[in-house]
């Protein structure tokens, strides 16, 4: 019987059923920005949907909106194929600022309604406000649900207390195997909840933010081993069973960036990896999660 790939579960609520996801997706910060042709970025992310990395992640602060831009083009005529997120700047996210800079995603990304909307970090503006203005929306048929981003655990606690807490979809929070601090109190606390974790930078910015984790001797043996990269093993890692069974929905999605096709099918084949035990013992012991709870990394 054929390995059914990891997916992660964004759950029903109300009349919105719930739906499963490929546990990797794409990212698109830094896109928009000139870095590379514009076309060869909506290229990868046109060629990750056709490998069925359906969803999408932007946000209206990814190159001033060019992001967004760049993944209407992507998804134009292909609406139906993808699953798009994107994220409020928390000065934007007023009971009124939201509807309008909601509004100003959708037109950037040639869209009608967006599947997810979070809050990029929290802000000064009460969360309270902020999720009257996304039950608009979603009323108004502009989003289908919501969530947050580099919500520590203290925030999700504060959150709870919010009755349109129960509504929450998922916490965007950076996550590799370098950078391990939500292991102790963010993802339990979301596992409980039955809310997904969404990981960005699951490659820890191609080793930037860690650069031992790609030259690792331990992550390259294990690499060689499944005859795959470093980089595709760190993605296989971060979309692991956490304490869960090896089938079905997992905790957390990643959604690493990717502007060439050839990482767009590198990323993809990285949901084929299940690593053992003895692998996920030895990046363990050589990368340790941390026992206190450490401050959120944030990039």
């Amino acid at each position: 019987m054929p390995r059914q790939i990891p997916r992660i579960e964004l759950r029903e609520y109300r009349n919105a059923p719930s739906i499963t996801l490929p546990a990797i997706g794409q990212g698109t910060w830094y896109m928009g920005e000139n870095l590379v042709p514009r076309e060869q970025e909506v290229a990868a992310l046109r060629h990750g949907l056709d490998l069925g990395l359906t969803l999408i992640d932007t946000a209206e602060m990814y190159g001033d909106g060019g992001a967004e831009e760049v993944v209407g083009e992507a998804i134009r005529d292909r609406r139906d194929d993808a699953f798009v997120v994107s994220k409020v700047y928390p000065w934007n996210a007023g009971r009124d600022s939201a509807i309008a800079a909601c509004e100003g995603s959708l037109e950037r990304l040639g869209i009608e309604t967006l599947d997810l909307y979070l809050l990029h970090w929290p802000g000064s503006i009460p969360l309270e406000e902020t999720f009257e203005a996304f039950e608009r929306l979603r009323d108004q048929g502009k989003i289908r649900r919501f969530g947050v981003s580099n919500f520590d655990a203290g925030n999700l606690r504060a959150m709870d207390a919010l009755p349109a807490a129960a509504d929450c979809a998922t916490n965007q929070v950076l996550y590799h195997l370098g950078s391990r601090g939500i292991e102790v109190d963010v993802l339990p606390w979301m596992q409980d909840h039955h809310i997904p974790v969404m990981a960005y930078c699951p490659l820890a910015q191609g080793g930037r933010l860690r650069a031992k984790l790609l030259s690792s001797t331990v992550v390259n043996e294990i690499a060689d081993k499944h005859g795959a990269s470093a980089a595709q093993i760190l993605l296989a890692w971060t979309i692991r069973p956490v304490g869960g069974h090896r089938e079905g929905p997992r905790s957390v999605v990643a959604i690493p960036k990717a502007s060439t096709l050839a990482h767009v099918e590198a990323n993809a084949e990285a949901l084929n990896i299940e690593l053992d035990d003895d692998d996920l013992t030895r990046l363990d012991d050589t990368f340790p999660a941390p026992r206190e709870p450490v401050s959120l990394d944030i990039v």
